[in-house]
Formats: C-alpha cells, sequence, structure tokens
C-alpha cells in the first residue's frame, strides 16, 4: 500500500501521482493521511486503483472519477463524485451540496445524509444515500438512479427527465412534472441490486419510486450521452 501524507507532501502531488496510474500499474491500493478537509483530493483519476482517505474532505473529492474506488473515512463537502464517469465513490458520513452532480455512470454511496440538490442533473449515476436528502435533489436528472433510504426534503425530481428516485421514507414535497409511479419487478431488481452493492439492509419493498410526468420537456433518454 502507498501511503501519502497530504499535510506534509501536498495537494498536488497527491493528484498527479494518482492521476499517472493507469490499467497496468502494481500500485493498486494507496491510503491518504491528514486530510484536514482540503479541498480536490483524488480528482480525474482514471485507473483501476484503490483510494481510501483518512478523514473529511473538502469540495469536489473524487470528482471525474473512473475506474478507481475511492473510499472517504469522513464526512465531504460539496461536489463529492462531481461529473463521474465510473467507479465506486463510498463516504463513511455526511455530504454536502449536489453530490454525484452531472455524473454519467458509476455508483456513489453516501453512508450519512446528503444536503439539497443531491444528484442535480445525474446523467446515468446511480446514488444511494442511507440517511435522508435536502431540498431539490435530483433537481433536472436525466437518466440513473437516485435511491434514499430515509427522507426527502422539499422539491423532489423538479424537472427531472427519465431518472428513477426511490425513497423509503417521507418526501416533504415533489417538484415540478415529478411523479409517484408504480413499482414494477424490474424495479424492485434493479433496487435489490444497488442496496445489496451499497451495504443497505433496506428491503426494496418498503420503497416507493417516482419520475416524470413528461409534460414539461422535450428529451429523447436514447440520446442521452450527447446532452
Amino acid at each position: 500500500m502507498q501511503t501519502y501524507d497530504l499535510e506534509a507532501d501536498g495537494l498536488r502531488g497527491l493528484n498527479s501521482s494518482l492521476q499517472a496510474q493507469n490499467a497496468e500499474t502494481n500500485q493498486t491500493r494507496w491510503e491518504i493521511v491528514n486530510p484536514k478537509g482540503s479541498h480536490a483530493i483524488a480528482v480525474g483519476l482514471d485507473a483501476p486503483i484503490e483510494v481510501t482517505v483518512k478523514g473529511s474532505t473538502g469540495y469536489y473529492c473524487a470528482g471525474m472519477n473512473q475506474q478507481a474506488t475511492i473510499k472517504v473515512e469522513g464526512s465531504v463537502g460539496p461536489g463529492v463524485a462531481e461529473n463521474m464517469m465510473s467507479g465506486q465513490v463510498i463516504v463513511d458520513g455526511d455530504a454536502s451540496q449536489y453530490a454525484g452532480a452531472t455524473g454519467h455512470g458509476g455508483l456513489l454511496v453516501i453512508k450519512g445524509n446528503a444536503s439539497s440538490r443531491c444528484g442535480i442533473s445525474m446523467k446515468g449515476i446511480d446514488i444511494v444515500v442511507h440517511g435522508n436528502i435536502g431540498h431539490m435533489s435530483a433537481f433536472m436528472a436525466q437518466d440513473g438512479n437516485l435511491v434514499v433510504c430515509g427522507d426527502a426534503g422539499d422539491a423532489l425530481g423538479d424537472s427531472l427527465y427519465e431518472a428513477r428516485v426511490f425513497v423509503r421514507g417521507s418526501v416533504k414535497s415533489l417538484g415540478a412534472d415529478c411523479i409517484e409511479k408504480d413499482m414494477r419487478p424490474e424495479h424492485l431488481d434493479t433496487l435489490r441490486d444497488l442496496l445489496a452493492r451499497a451495504g443497505s439492509d433496506a428491503k426494496p419493498e418498503e420503497f416507493k419510486r417516482y419520475g416524470s410526468a413528461r409534460q414539461l420537456y422535450n428529451f429523447d433518454v436514447d440520446n442521452a450521452a450527447a446532452y
């Protein structure tokens, strides 16, 4: 395992080292100590490596991730896993605003709560929040799955497109063009898989599904990658 002391050696050197890894690397496991809330930790990675951050981070941790598995043993600031493409990001604590924003793929797991605008403009990412989410979550969400094991705040799914939102608890209010929908067998299968991958013992049958009423937009989900 490679251990990197962020306080002693600096952020630029850390991200340069992580971004230099590729599919053939033998430096597959990294541990980052003394993060002390630093911003933009482990961004732009594109290799099948495992990175563990031993503490809480600031904004944009694990942004633009591809292939890597990044675990934060603490909480994260705004924009964790922003524009994520693939891989996994796991947060042991809470997440601030717009977690998983514009994410195209991969899995983001938040074991605590997420603040406002979780999953804003998501484009294929899967997000599982073990706790609650704040207002305006899944705003303009285009594709992917947002799973909430707790409660959701105001204006859930406002102006969303074809993303699927699953909530086990209460929803304070639904946003424009967001409605409750039937839970079909394929949705239960999707939920079962995501909950298992996220380490949650919640049962799929306990959730309700929300989606677009398709009254507000001009959008073709088959062309989601072009938007």
